[in-house]
């Protein structure tokens, strides 16, 4: 298990610019930690800040004892980051770029070779080990790069927007190595993809104009929102519901708590009435804490 504690954690640009505004937060967990948030919430500088490239204004932030701006040198023993902006070095060949990364963490030429190789493979850049990163696609640098966190088997990984640049297939991909050795570590990952966030996230924090406004997991997100379950209907809306309504063009949508869902599903199967019907994803959740709820239509 990974502890983390932030006490009134503040980071100002400029003398003005508040980037985060007194966050405040408490876990002890493994696995997968999903920020979540706007443009300019304050995800990369909270992530900068945990990681040690950035200092707070005001207020600290530890993981597992380690203070980021005291212990920052004990502190990155124990990490790896791919940061947000960090790119391939476009000279080097994805082969080189993660064995090098290895021998300056301590590894050997002929192990981190070996171990360079198997996580190339692993993120699916077999074949391209000995090619120039400047002749790669951006999807496959991104690769390059996230392979070289996860060789260096570092226990807490922070991710800054990691699948940005890869197609669908290469993302799914990502998730499943993430799924597998994340009970062993921490991984600190930001993501704008909202369905990336709920899949893989253990823990969520929502963040909104700079500061931390809900966490949980999805299951304690979702109890904390009036409306549980979410319909799409495709027919007649001619009977009453405790719950909110959306009109579009070739359907409705209603939000429902637990104790009507299975009333209505009741009704439209008598009515022979098509729909589907999903707990709250967290594209709706993020859209009631961020936009203040959801609005009624009806």
């Amino acid at each position: 298990m990974f502890e983390i504690e932030i006490k009134n954690l503040s980071k100002i640009y400029d003398k003005k610019i508040k980037a985060l505004d007194n966050i405040n937060f408490e876990t002890n967990m493994s696995g997968i930690l999903s920020i979540i948030g706007k443009n300019g919430a304050g995800k990369t500088t909270l992530v900068k800040i945990l990681s040690t490239q950035l200092y707070p204004t005001s207020g600290y932030a530890k993981i597992n004892g380690y203070d980021v701006v005291k212990d920052e040198k004990n502190l990155r023993e124990i990490i790896a980051a791919v940061p947000q902006e960090a790119r391939a070095v476009p000279w080097l060949t994805p082969l080189q770029t993660v064995q090098t990364y290895l021998m300056w963490r301590g590894y050997s030429y002929k192990e981190s070779k070996e171990i360079a190789y198997e996580y190339l493979n692993l993120v699916g850049l077999k074949g391209l080990e000995n090619v120039k990163n400047r002749k790669l696609s951006g999807g496959q640098k991104r690769k390059v790069l996230i392979a070289s966190v996860l060789a260096s088997n570092a226990p807490i990984i922070f991710l800054d927007e990691p699948t940005t640049g890869l197609d669908y297939i290469s993302r799914k991909e990502l998730w499943n190595i993430l799924e597998k050795i994340k009970n062993e570590k921490l991984i600190i990952l930001t993501t704008h993809y909202l369905e990336e966030a709920e899949i893989l996230g253990d823990l969520i924090l929502i963040l909104d104009k700079a500061r931390l406004i809900k966490y949980g997991d999805i299951e304690t997100l979702r109890k904390s929102i009036e409306y549980q379950y979410q319909l799409k209907i495709y027919g007649n809306l001619d009977f009453n519901f405790n719950g909110l309504l959306k009109r579009y063009p070739d359907h409705y949508e209603i939000f429902v708590n637990d104790d009507e869902i299975n009333k209505i599903k009741e009704i439209l199967f008598r009515k022979n009435i098509r729909f589907t019907f999903a707990p709250l994803s967290l594209n709706t959740i993020f859209e009631y804490f961020v936009e203040g709820g959801l609005n009624e239509e009806n």
